[in-house]
């Protein structure tokens, strides 16, 4: 019997290997050209710690000159201590001199991402299930591919705009201690990334669970990013003799403490307008409770239900969370040290040295709380410009019909920050849905769905070209 087992499951497996892979999602010959650029962007390492962003915006350089870029309209850009997080900015001239350009921004670096954590190479796309699985699948590796491919099927064409088109690809997004292009570009050569607006990250769309349109989102303003260190330290000793007094103890208590707690409900008027929005196309119970918070925000039971949605639950209020942790410097002896990263997300109108004082007290005096730099500029609420709302609506309406456009504060921080700082608006645009549950974006087998994506294509173009006149 054992025997028999073995054999037939043997036959049943070579069975399987034999039988053809899932079938690809058939694209057109544009298509295809498109998801060859957005494949080697996507397959390109451009972690921090292996990556290379300078050989990504090389490589999409190289599919701009081919396109038709004079090597004048492309400046790739680094610096000697950082020559692997270079960036590219490309222009396409406009035939209205009086028209101020409009500027396209994408970031090319990703998140780290560990083969052995993964279910499928991070660093290999591949296509199941009706998904792009890999690192930088969405965040933000599908809006550059877009905006190049954008670029490229203008020169193409042979379009004139009537307003210059510019596209800046930067690195160093996505880690805060990385040099970092945008703010380079904003602040040593201002001159090159002029606009009188920026399209960027952070708006986009939401699907339901069975894949409908629910709702797209203009990011109109952002929480600011910081990093806070707790430390608790200890003369140690031997683990033989163990002591209530104890380091790591110590610093999990006041972690626990933290994790325990919920920064109070706050609205912006973008906020309001979003839960406002957001409350009349969904369904019950969490439409009657979005309703109640907006009359009390004090509405503990309304708080419950909203807050269940991670999503709204962080558009809600500041939020903090550990995200790094260290202690200890031998198995055998008491801990000296301990420390971890304490992550915020904190809300408009509410300080870096506020919230330091509030994690300050839930810690408790043994534990010492540092700010740590860098110290990144404070979003500046972009205001909802008839001139780029109009159009996105417009557009929306062709492309998704029915699916609301509502102004959206971003929970997590862009680059978008920089350009705001010398005084250009910025814009997360709508147009790329992705899941509920966020896609697994800067976590595990991060992913798109195939539909999405090119949907998402077609309504970026169409938008650009609007704005472009």
């Amino acid at each position: 019997m054992r025997n028999f087992t073995r054999a037939t499951m043997g036959a049943l497996l070579a069975s399987v290997a034999l039988q053809p892979a899932a079938a690809q999602t058939a694209l057109t010959p544009d298509q295809q050209t498109f998801f060859g650029l957005y494949k080697e962007l996507v397959e390109t390492n451009t972690t921090l710690s292996a990556g290379s962003c300078t050989q990504a915006a090389a490589q999409i350089a190289t599919r701009l000159k081919a396109a038709g870029f004079a090597d004048k309209d492309i400046t790739q850009f680094s610096v000697p201590d950082h020559p692997k997080e270079g960036g590219l900015v490309a222009v396409l001239a406009g035939s209205d001199r009086n028209a101020k350009p409009m500027l396209l921004l994408g970031h090319l670096d990703v998140v780290e991402a560990k083969r052995e954590d993964w279910v499928r190479d991070p660093f290999k796309l591949i296509e199941e299930g009706g998904y792009y699985y890999a690192r930088g699948t969405v965040d933000d590796k599908a809006m550059s591919a877009v905006w190049a491919d954008s670029m490229i099927r203008f020169k193409q064409s042979g379009y004139k705009p009537k307003r210059t088109i510019k596209l800046a690809l930067t690195c160093g997004e996505e880690t805060t201690f990385a040099w970092n292009g945008a703010q380079y570009l904003a602040k040593e050569r201002p001159d090159l990334i002029a606009a009188e607006f920026v399209l960027n990250e952070g708006g986009g769309g939401r699907l339901s669970d069975d894949g409908k349109h629910q709702a797209l989102a203009m990011q109109v303003g952002e929480k600011a990013a910081q990093n806070y260190t707790l430390a608790a330290t200890n003369p140690g000793g031997h683990s033989s003799q163990p002591v209530p007094d104890n380091a790591i103890y110590e610093l999990a208590d006041a972690i626990e403490a933290i994790r325990g707690y919920e920064f109070p409900i706050k609205f912006s008027d973008t906020t309001r307008a979003f839960f406002t929005a957001t409350a009349q196309t969904t369904p019950a119970p969490m439409s009657a409770a979005i309703k109640a918070l907006l009359a009390n925000p004090a509405d503990a039971a309304a708080d419950k239900i909203v807050s269940s949605d991670k999503t709204m639950h962080s558009t809600l209020r500041t939020t903090c969370v550990a995200t790094l942790l260290n202690a200890g410097h031998a198995e055998n002896a008491l801990p000296q040290r301990a420390t971890t990263n304490i992550n915020c997300r904190i809300f408009p109108g509410e300080t870096v040295e506020a919230t330091a004082a509030k994690l300050q007290e839930l810690a408790g005096p043994k534990v010492k709380l540092t700010i740590n730099q860098p110290i990144r500029p404070t979003a500046i609420p972009t205001p909802l410009d008839p001139k780029i709302m109009a159009p996105a609506k417009a557009i929306a309406a062709k492309h998704f019909p029915g699916v609301p456009l509502v102004p959206l504060m971003s929970t997590g921080a862009t680059d978008g920050i920089f350009f705001q700082a010398i005084g250009i608006p910025v814009y997360g645009v709508p147009g790329i849905f992705i899941d509920s549950d966020f896609n697994g974006i800067h976590g595990l087998n991060e992913r798109i769905r195939v539909k999405s994506l090119y949907e998402g294509r077609d309504y970026l173009f169409d938008l650009v070209k609007a704005y472009a006149g």
